[in-house]
């Protein structure tokens, strides 16, 4: 089978939609259509159903998905340990990096390794830390750069580079920034702007409130700590986020109380790591001893 037709049919299984392959793969949608007409005719069977613009698997097709993604992750392993021979990284560094630490961490070291390795490719996905694990996990990333699982896989292998401290955080001109000595109690009278509950910084949060058996206030959420201080700022509610992004709020004093995010990076315990990933991973773990 041609790996270029398998790559086609994975990514229009993975988006649903043949238009967003197309524009993932930087190809034309036509050009979409034939790879998937082509593998439909090797196989000769129909894979993918087209009812409203909807796009779904055959039966088909959703028997070939999983062996076509095993078949691919080889044929690249392969190339990969091929290229690692000669002792010099090069090819593609496919990387799963969380939005916050591709903003606030990771931009100097992506540079560094860039200039470094220039014969190396960054193929880089900023998404949720959550996602970025499940890629991982699943091999369609060798590297993802997240704030760590409360619990861990027994095929990931993570390690912590930074502590990220949580402050909570108000606007300047909320009612509780006026509290010189707040308690969990105050907080729970006002409504919260909280990352989502399939988050790791969220569950964070609510855990800490379940454990004292405090309810929180009609909870709002999204996934994006820079949106959640914007809402924070113009007083639609409080929250807790990192403090690098505490500029312009209030900061409330909870000395007695300390809660943070474990950042780093993780890999697949059985996936070799191919040359051009352990020189990524050497210039994180120099970060972590600069401080």
């Amino acid at each position: 089978m041609d790996n270029q037709n398998l790559k086609a049919f994975i990514t229009v299984a993975n988006c649903g939609s043949f238009s967003e392959a197309a524009d993932r793969l930087y190809i034309t949608q036509s050009a979409i259509s034939k790879r998937i007409a082509q593998l439909e005719l090797q196989i000769g069977k129909k894979l993918f159903d087209r009812i409203a613009r909807q796009v779904s698997l055959t039966e088909a097709g959703k028997e070939l998905l999983p062996r076509a993604q095993r078949i691919l992750k080889e044929y690249e392993n392969a190339l990969q340990a091929i290229n690692d021979l000669s002792g010099k990284a090069t090819g593609t560094l496919r990387l799963a990096i969380s939005h916050h630490l591709g903003l606030h961490r990771l931009p100097p070291i992506l540079k560094q390794f860039s200039q470094q390795y220039p014969n190396v490719s960054l193929d880089i996905e900023f998404m949720d830390s959550e996602k970025a694990y499940e890629q991982v996990l699943q091999g369609e990333s060798e590297v993802a750069v997240i704030t760590l699982a409360l619990d861990s896989h027994h095929n990931i292998k993570s390690k912590k580079i930074w502590n990220d401290p949580l402050r909570f955080i108000c606007a300047l001109d909320h009612p509780l920034a006026s509290l010189k000595e707040p308690q969990l109690d105050d907080l729970a009278k006002y409504p919260i702007i909280l990352p989502g509950l399939n988050t790791y910084t969220g569950r964070i949060i609510q855990n800490l409130f379940l454990r004292e058996g405090i309810p929180l206030k009609a909870p709002m959420s999204t996934n994006y700590l820079e949106t959640i201080s914007t809402m924070v700022e113009i007083g639609l509610g409080w929250s807790v986020l990192p403090e690098t992004l505490v500029k312009g709020l209030h900061v409330m004093p909870f000395g007695h109380i300390s809660i943070e995010r474990e950042l780093g990076y993780i890999h697949h315990m059985k996936r070799s790591l191919s040359n051009a990933a352990v020189g990524f991973l050497q210039l994180i773990d120099a970060a972590k001893h600069k401080g």
